[in-house]
């Protein structure tokens, strides 16, 4: 530690992510603010992730860098060593898939300023996903820049790729757990806030975001983040959190909804179907064929207009925008916005499937869930 300047530990946590860590760790390694250490725990790669990380180990550099080597355990069990090998006054952690501008670390430490009756113990920056060539990644765009458009100075969540924890604070609420599935950033988030801590958005500190491509890949991840928040609504009920509600809720529920829509919408158009097919159609206004119809084609607009008069139509809207600045075509009725559909459709699916696995572990008290 240089005179009164805290010492800032950054920790960055991989496993298997080999494209990205020369990215994230030259980006980490070009921060303003020093003191400065970095703390890299490879997560039992088994790729060359490793490897390459292991070439930035450097204890007695300008910027000590200490990369720690582990069986696999999750990413909870690798931020939890991380923090143990920190020797830092605050602590800050991101992503692998990451690349922090190179005044993150002095505008979140400019931020840390406490207003009155404020017990800072954590600063948040401002994640921007780059776009990629794909639709999932304008989509993932938007969703993100829209979650952060109004954010105010006090938030209920540092998130993971972008924020800035007290050591000391950190400590005193157990830091990681081990047994976290996933969203280990909301449990220490909402552990501080319980504490009596404030956590405060910081939108200058800035870190951008490798692209989100792939379907498979979105979808894996939304069905991740799902399990996990079974976990946290679980543990944190309401009347457990100091008057904030949950930050990552966002547009999610509207998603969520689409493929129960999409289905009943469906079975109603079957049943009319079969229904005329197998009776002829009736002149009596109200038969069961007119009747299911008149209810798909309810549900249909209902469904729509949650896609396109909602939040999460402002989503949409701006991922076909961007698409046609790249592609020159899309509207709501264009093939773009038939993809889109489909896409929503998936990323429905993955949440439902998620919260049916992570109701699976609270019943089996698995992933963090039998703790407290």
């Amino acid at each position: 530690m240089t005179g009164t300047v805290p010492l800032v530990s950054v920790t960055v946590c991989v496993r298997n992510g080999e494209a990205w860590v020369k990215g994230c760790m030259d980006a980490l390694l070009e921060q303003t603010w020093r003191p400065l250490e970095i703390i890299a725990v490879d997560d039992g790669s088994t790729d060359a992730s490793g490897a390459v990380l292991q070439a930035y180990h450097d204890p007695e550099g300008e910027i000590p860098v200490t990369v720690v080597q582990r069986e696999p355990e999750g990413l909870s069990a690798a931020r939890e060593a991380a923090r143990s090998a920190a020797r830092g006054e605050w602590i800050a952690i991101t992503d692998i898939d990451v690349r922090p501008m190179p005044d993150w670390i002095s505008s979140l430490m400019t931020a840390r300023e406490e207003l009155e009756g404020e017990d800072v113990v954590a600063v948040t920056g401002r994640t921007v996903f780059e776009e990629g060539d794909d639709l999932v990644s304008r989509l993932r765009s938007a969703e993100i820049e829209r979650k952060y458009r109004s954010r105010p100075r006090r938030t209920s969540l540092a998130n993971g790729p972008c924020s800035m924890f007290r050591a000391d604070a950190l400590h005193a609420v157990g830091g990681f757990n081990p047994t976290w599935y996933h969203a280990e950033d909301m449990e220490v988030s909402l552990a501080l806030i319980a504490a009596g801590g404030s956590i405060v958005y910081a939108p200058d500190a800035l870190v951008r975001h490798v692209p989100e491509e792939g379907r498979h890949r979105f979808v894996a991840k939304r069905r991740r983040d799902a399990r996990a928040h079974v976990r946290i609504m679980r543990r944190w009920p309401r009347s457990a959190r100091k008057g904030m509600a949950f930050d990552f809720i966002g547009t999610s529920w509207l998603v969520l909804a689409n493929l129960p829509l999409r289905l009943a919408t469906l079975t109603c158009v079957v049943v009319g179907l079969s229904t005329y097919l197998n009776r002829g159609w009736s002149d009596d206004i109200g038969t069961v064929p007119e009747a299911a119809f008149a209810l798909a084609f309810g549900l249909l607009l209902f469904t729509e207009m949650s896609m396109w008069a909602t939040a999460l139509g402002s989503v949409n809207r701006q991922a076909i925008a961007s698409s046609q600045r790249t592609f020159g075509a899309g509207s709501i009725l264009g093939p773009t916005s038939f993809r889109l559909r489909l896409l929503i459709l998936t990323w429905s699916w993955g949440l439902w499937t998620g919260l049916v696995l992570g109701v699976w572990d609270a019943a089996t008290g698995a992933n963090g869930h039998r703790e407290r």
